[in-house]
């Protein structure tokens, strides 16, 4: 008989990983030198995942709106994103991680898609955590986009577009396959969530740290989860409602 699980316990956490580039210039370095530390908090995100039982881990790594940044720090970020996808895929596999990216991969080289399609491939069987890396990412194209497709099947005649309601929508939308998020964390101390899976967002519990993404440990994480555990999720119910179950 499968275990319940416990409702203290978010079956799905995001993660917006702000920060690296101030905790960078704090050590006088490039921007580029943050986004490298920042890769330490990545695994223990995932370590502290698998560990609490939590199914499901996004992380925003890339959004629509950084192509805007400096052309030298986005190439460096598509390098670093090669880099760690060949050193990474091989622990996160062997781990029963299951690794996809979502957002508009389209708008890559088609080298480091090619390699973004390869580490899905890969992990697909995978069952211990999911791990969903939003790159090219934005809350609104993510809505946009199931529109689109809604509409393209309702054209196909795969449904009326009077039937078209809230959760046939949610079908087509990323991560759909996935529990709502339940958990939202952004770090380096800013309140907002920066078009961030707007429409999985929707009865998450924020939790916003001034950590610095990469000083992020298990013990930042721990905090988050010990204050989600004493919200009281009422979904428009009362607290009475909700305590008499």
């Amino acid at each position: 008989m499968a275990a319940t699980p416990d409702a203290r316990v978010p079956r799905h956490i995001a993660i917006v990983m702000d920060g690296n580039g101030r905790w960078a210039k704090k050590r006088l370095r490039p921007r580029t030198f943050g986004h490298h530390a920042g890769q330490k908090a990545v695994r223990e995100a995932v370590e502290f995942c698998l560990r609490a039982g939590v199914s499901s881990l996004t992380l925003f790594a890339f959004s629509s709106e950084n192509w805007a940044r400096p052309e030298g720090e986005v190439s460096a970020l598509m390098e670093l994103f090669l880099k760690a996808i060949d050193r990474e895929v091989d622990e996160l596999h062997g781990n029963g991680v299951r690794i996809r990216f979502v957002g508009d991969l389209d708008g890559f080289a088609p080298e480091l898609r090619k390699r973004m399609l390869g580490a899905m491939e890969r992990t697909a069987g995978n069952t211990a955590l999911a791990m969903n890396v939003a790159v090219n990412y934005g809350g609104r194209w993510d809505i946009a986009n199931a529109a689109r497709l809604a509409a393209e099947a309702a054209a196909r005649g795969e449904f009326a577009l009077a039937d078209l309601d809230e959760k046939r929508l949610h079908g087509y939308t990323c991560l759909a396959d996935q529990p709502p998020v339940d958990l939202f964390i952004r770090t380096g101390g800013e309140h907002r969530v920066s078009n961030f899976l707007l429409w999985q967002l929707a009865y998450a519990e924020l939790f916003f740290t001034d950590t610095l993404w990469p000083d992020v440990d298990q013990a930042c994480l721990a905090g988050a989860l010990d204050d989600y555990a004493r919200r009281e999720r009422r979904y428009g119910r009362t607290g009475d409602q909700v305590a008499t179950g």
